[in-house]
């Protein structure tokens, strides 16, 4: 294969990988997840079920493909280096709140209980790489963290918090803003972090 016709192949991937992920995004404002078919995906996004295999062994891997795409775009827009280290940890949260702020009153009504159990053991698995990474760098080739506390288990206490909020906001069809659920979450998140010396 010539080198120039590496970044065209690219290109057809993910062009193939994007029109899957908004048909499914489509098809949940339309109808209930969980009677959503790779068929019907497949007829949305006018892909072939072989090509859709290539690339997910079910609509649940496709969503999660879904959430790891957003959590990339958020990653691109992270604070500086030079931002204190907890606002690095959980500048992911104001732009997950308005995504969802954005979908969810026509979609997340349309998801049963076990779809969205679903996505959130999936955004919370997600989220927990992603903080992971920034907790890492924190406390490079150390054990634990200041304060005795092991940095995995200050991971799962920062993406099990924000999803804790999340439930709590969409489930209880609050009002509050993205910006006032994030700050909310904050509350939660940043004295813990500071506790840390973050």
């Amino acid at each position: 294969m010539r080198p120039s016709e590496i970044p065209v192949k690219d290109r057809r991937i993910q062009k193939t990988r994007d029109l899957l992920h908004r048909s499914l995004a489509a098809l949940i404002h339309e109808k209930p997840y969980d009677s959503i078919s790779v068929k019907e995906i497949l007829d949305r996004a006018n892909v072939g079920r072989s090509t859709f295999y290539t690339h997910f062994s079910d609509k649940d891997e496709l969503l999660v493909s879904s959430i790891h795409d957003l959590l990339r775009s958020i990653q691109k827009a992270k604070p500086p280096s030079s931002a204190k280290r907890s606002e690095r940890i959980i500048s992911f949260s104001l732009p997950i709140f308005e995504h969802i702020d954005h979908h969810r009153h026509a979609g997340d009504a349309r998801m049963g209980t076990k779809s969205r159990a679903l996505l959130r053991d999936h955004l919370r698995g997600a989220l927990a790489e992603l903080i992971a990474d920034d907790v890492g760098k924190c406390f490079p080739g150390q054990q634990k963290a200041s304060g005795q506390v092991p940095p995995d288990l200050l991971v799962e206490y920062v993406s099990s918090t924000f999803i804790l909020v999340l439930n709590w906001w969409v489930e209880s069809r609050s009002r509050l803003s993205p910006r006032n659920v994030n700050d909310v979450f904050r509350t939660f998140a940043l004295p813990t972090l500071a506790t840390l010396g973050l």
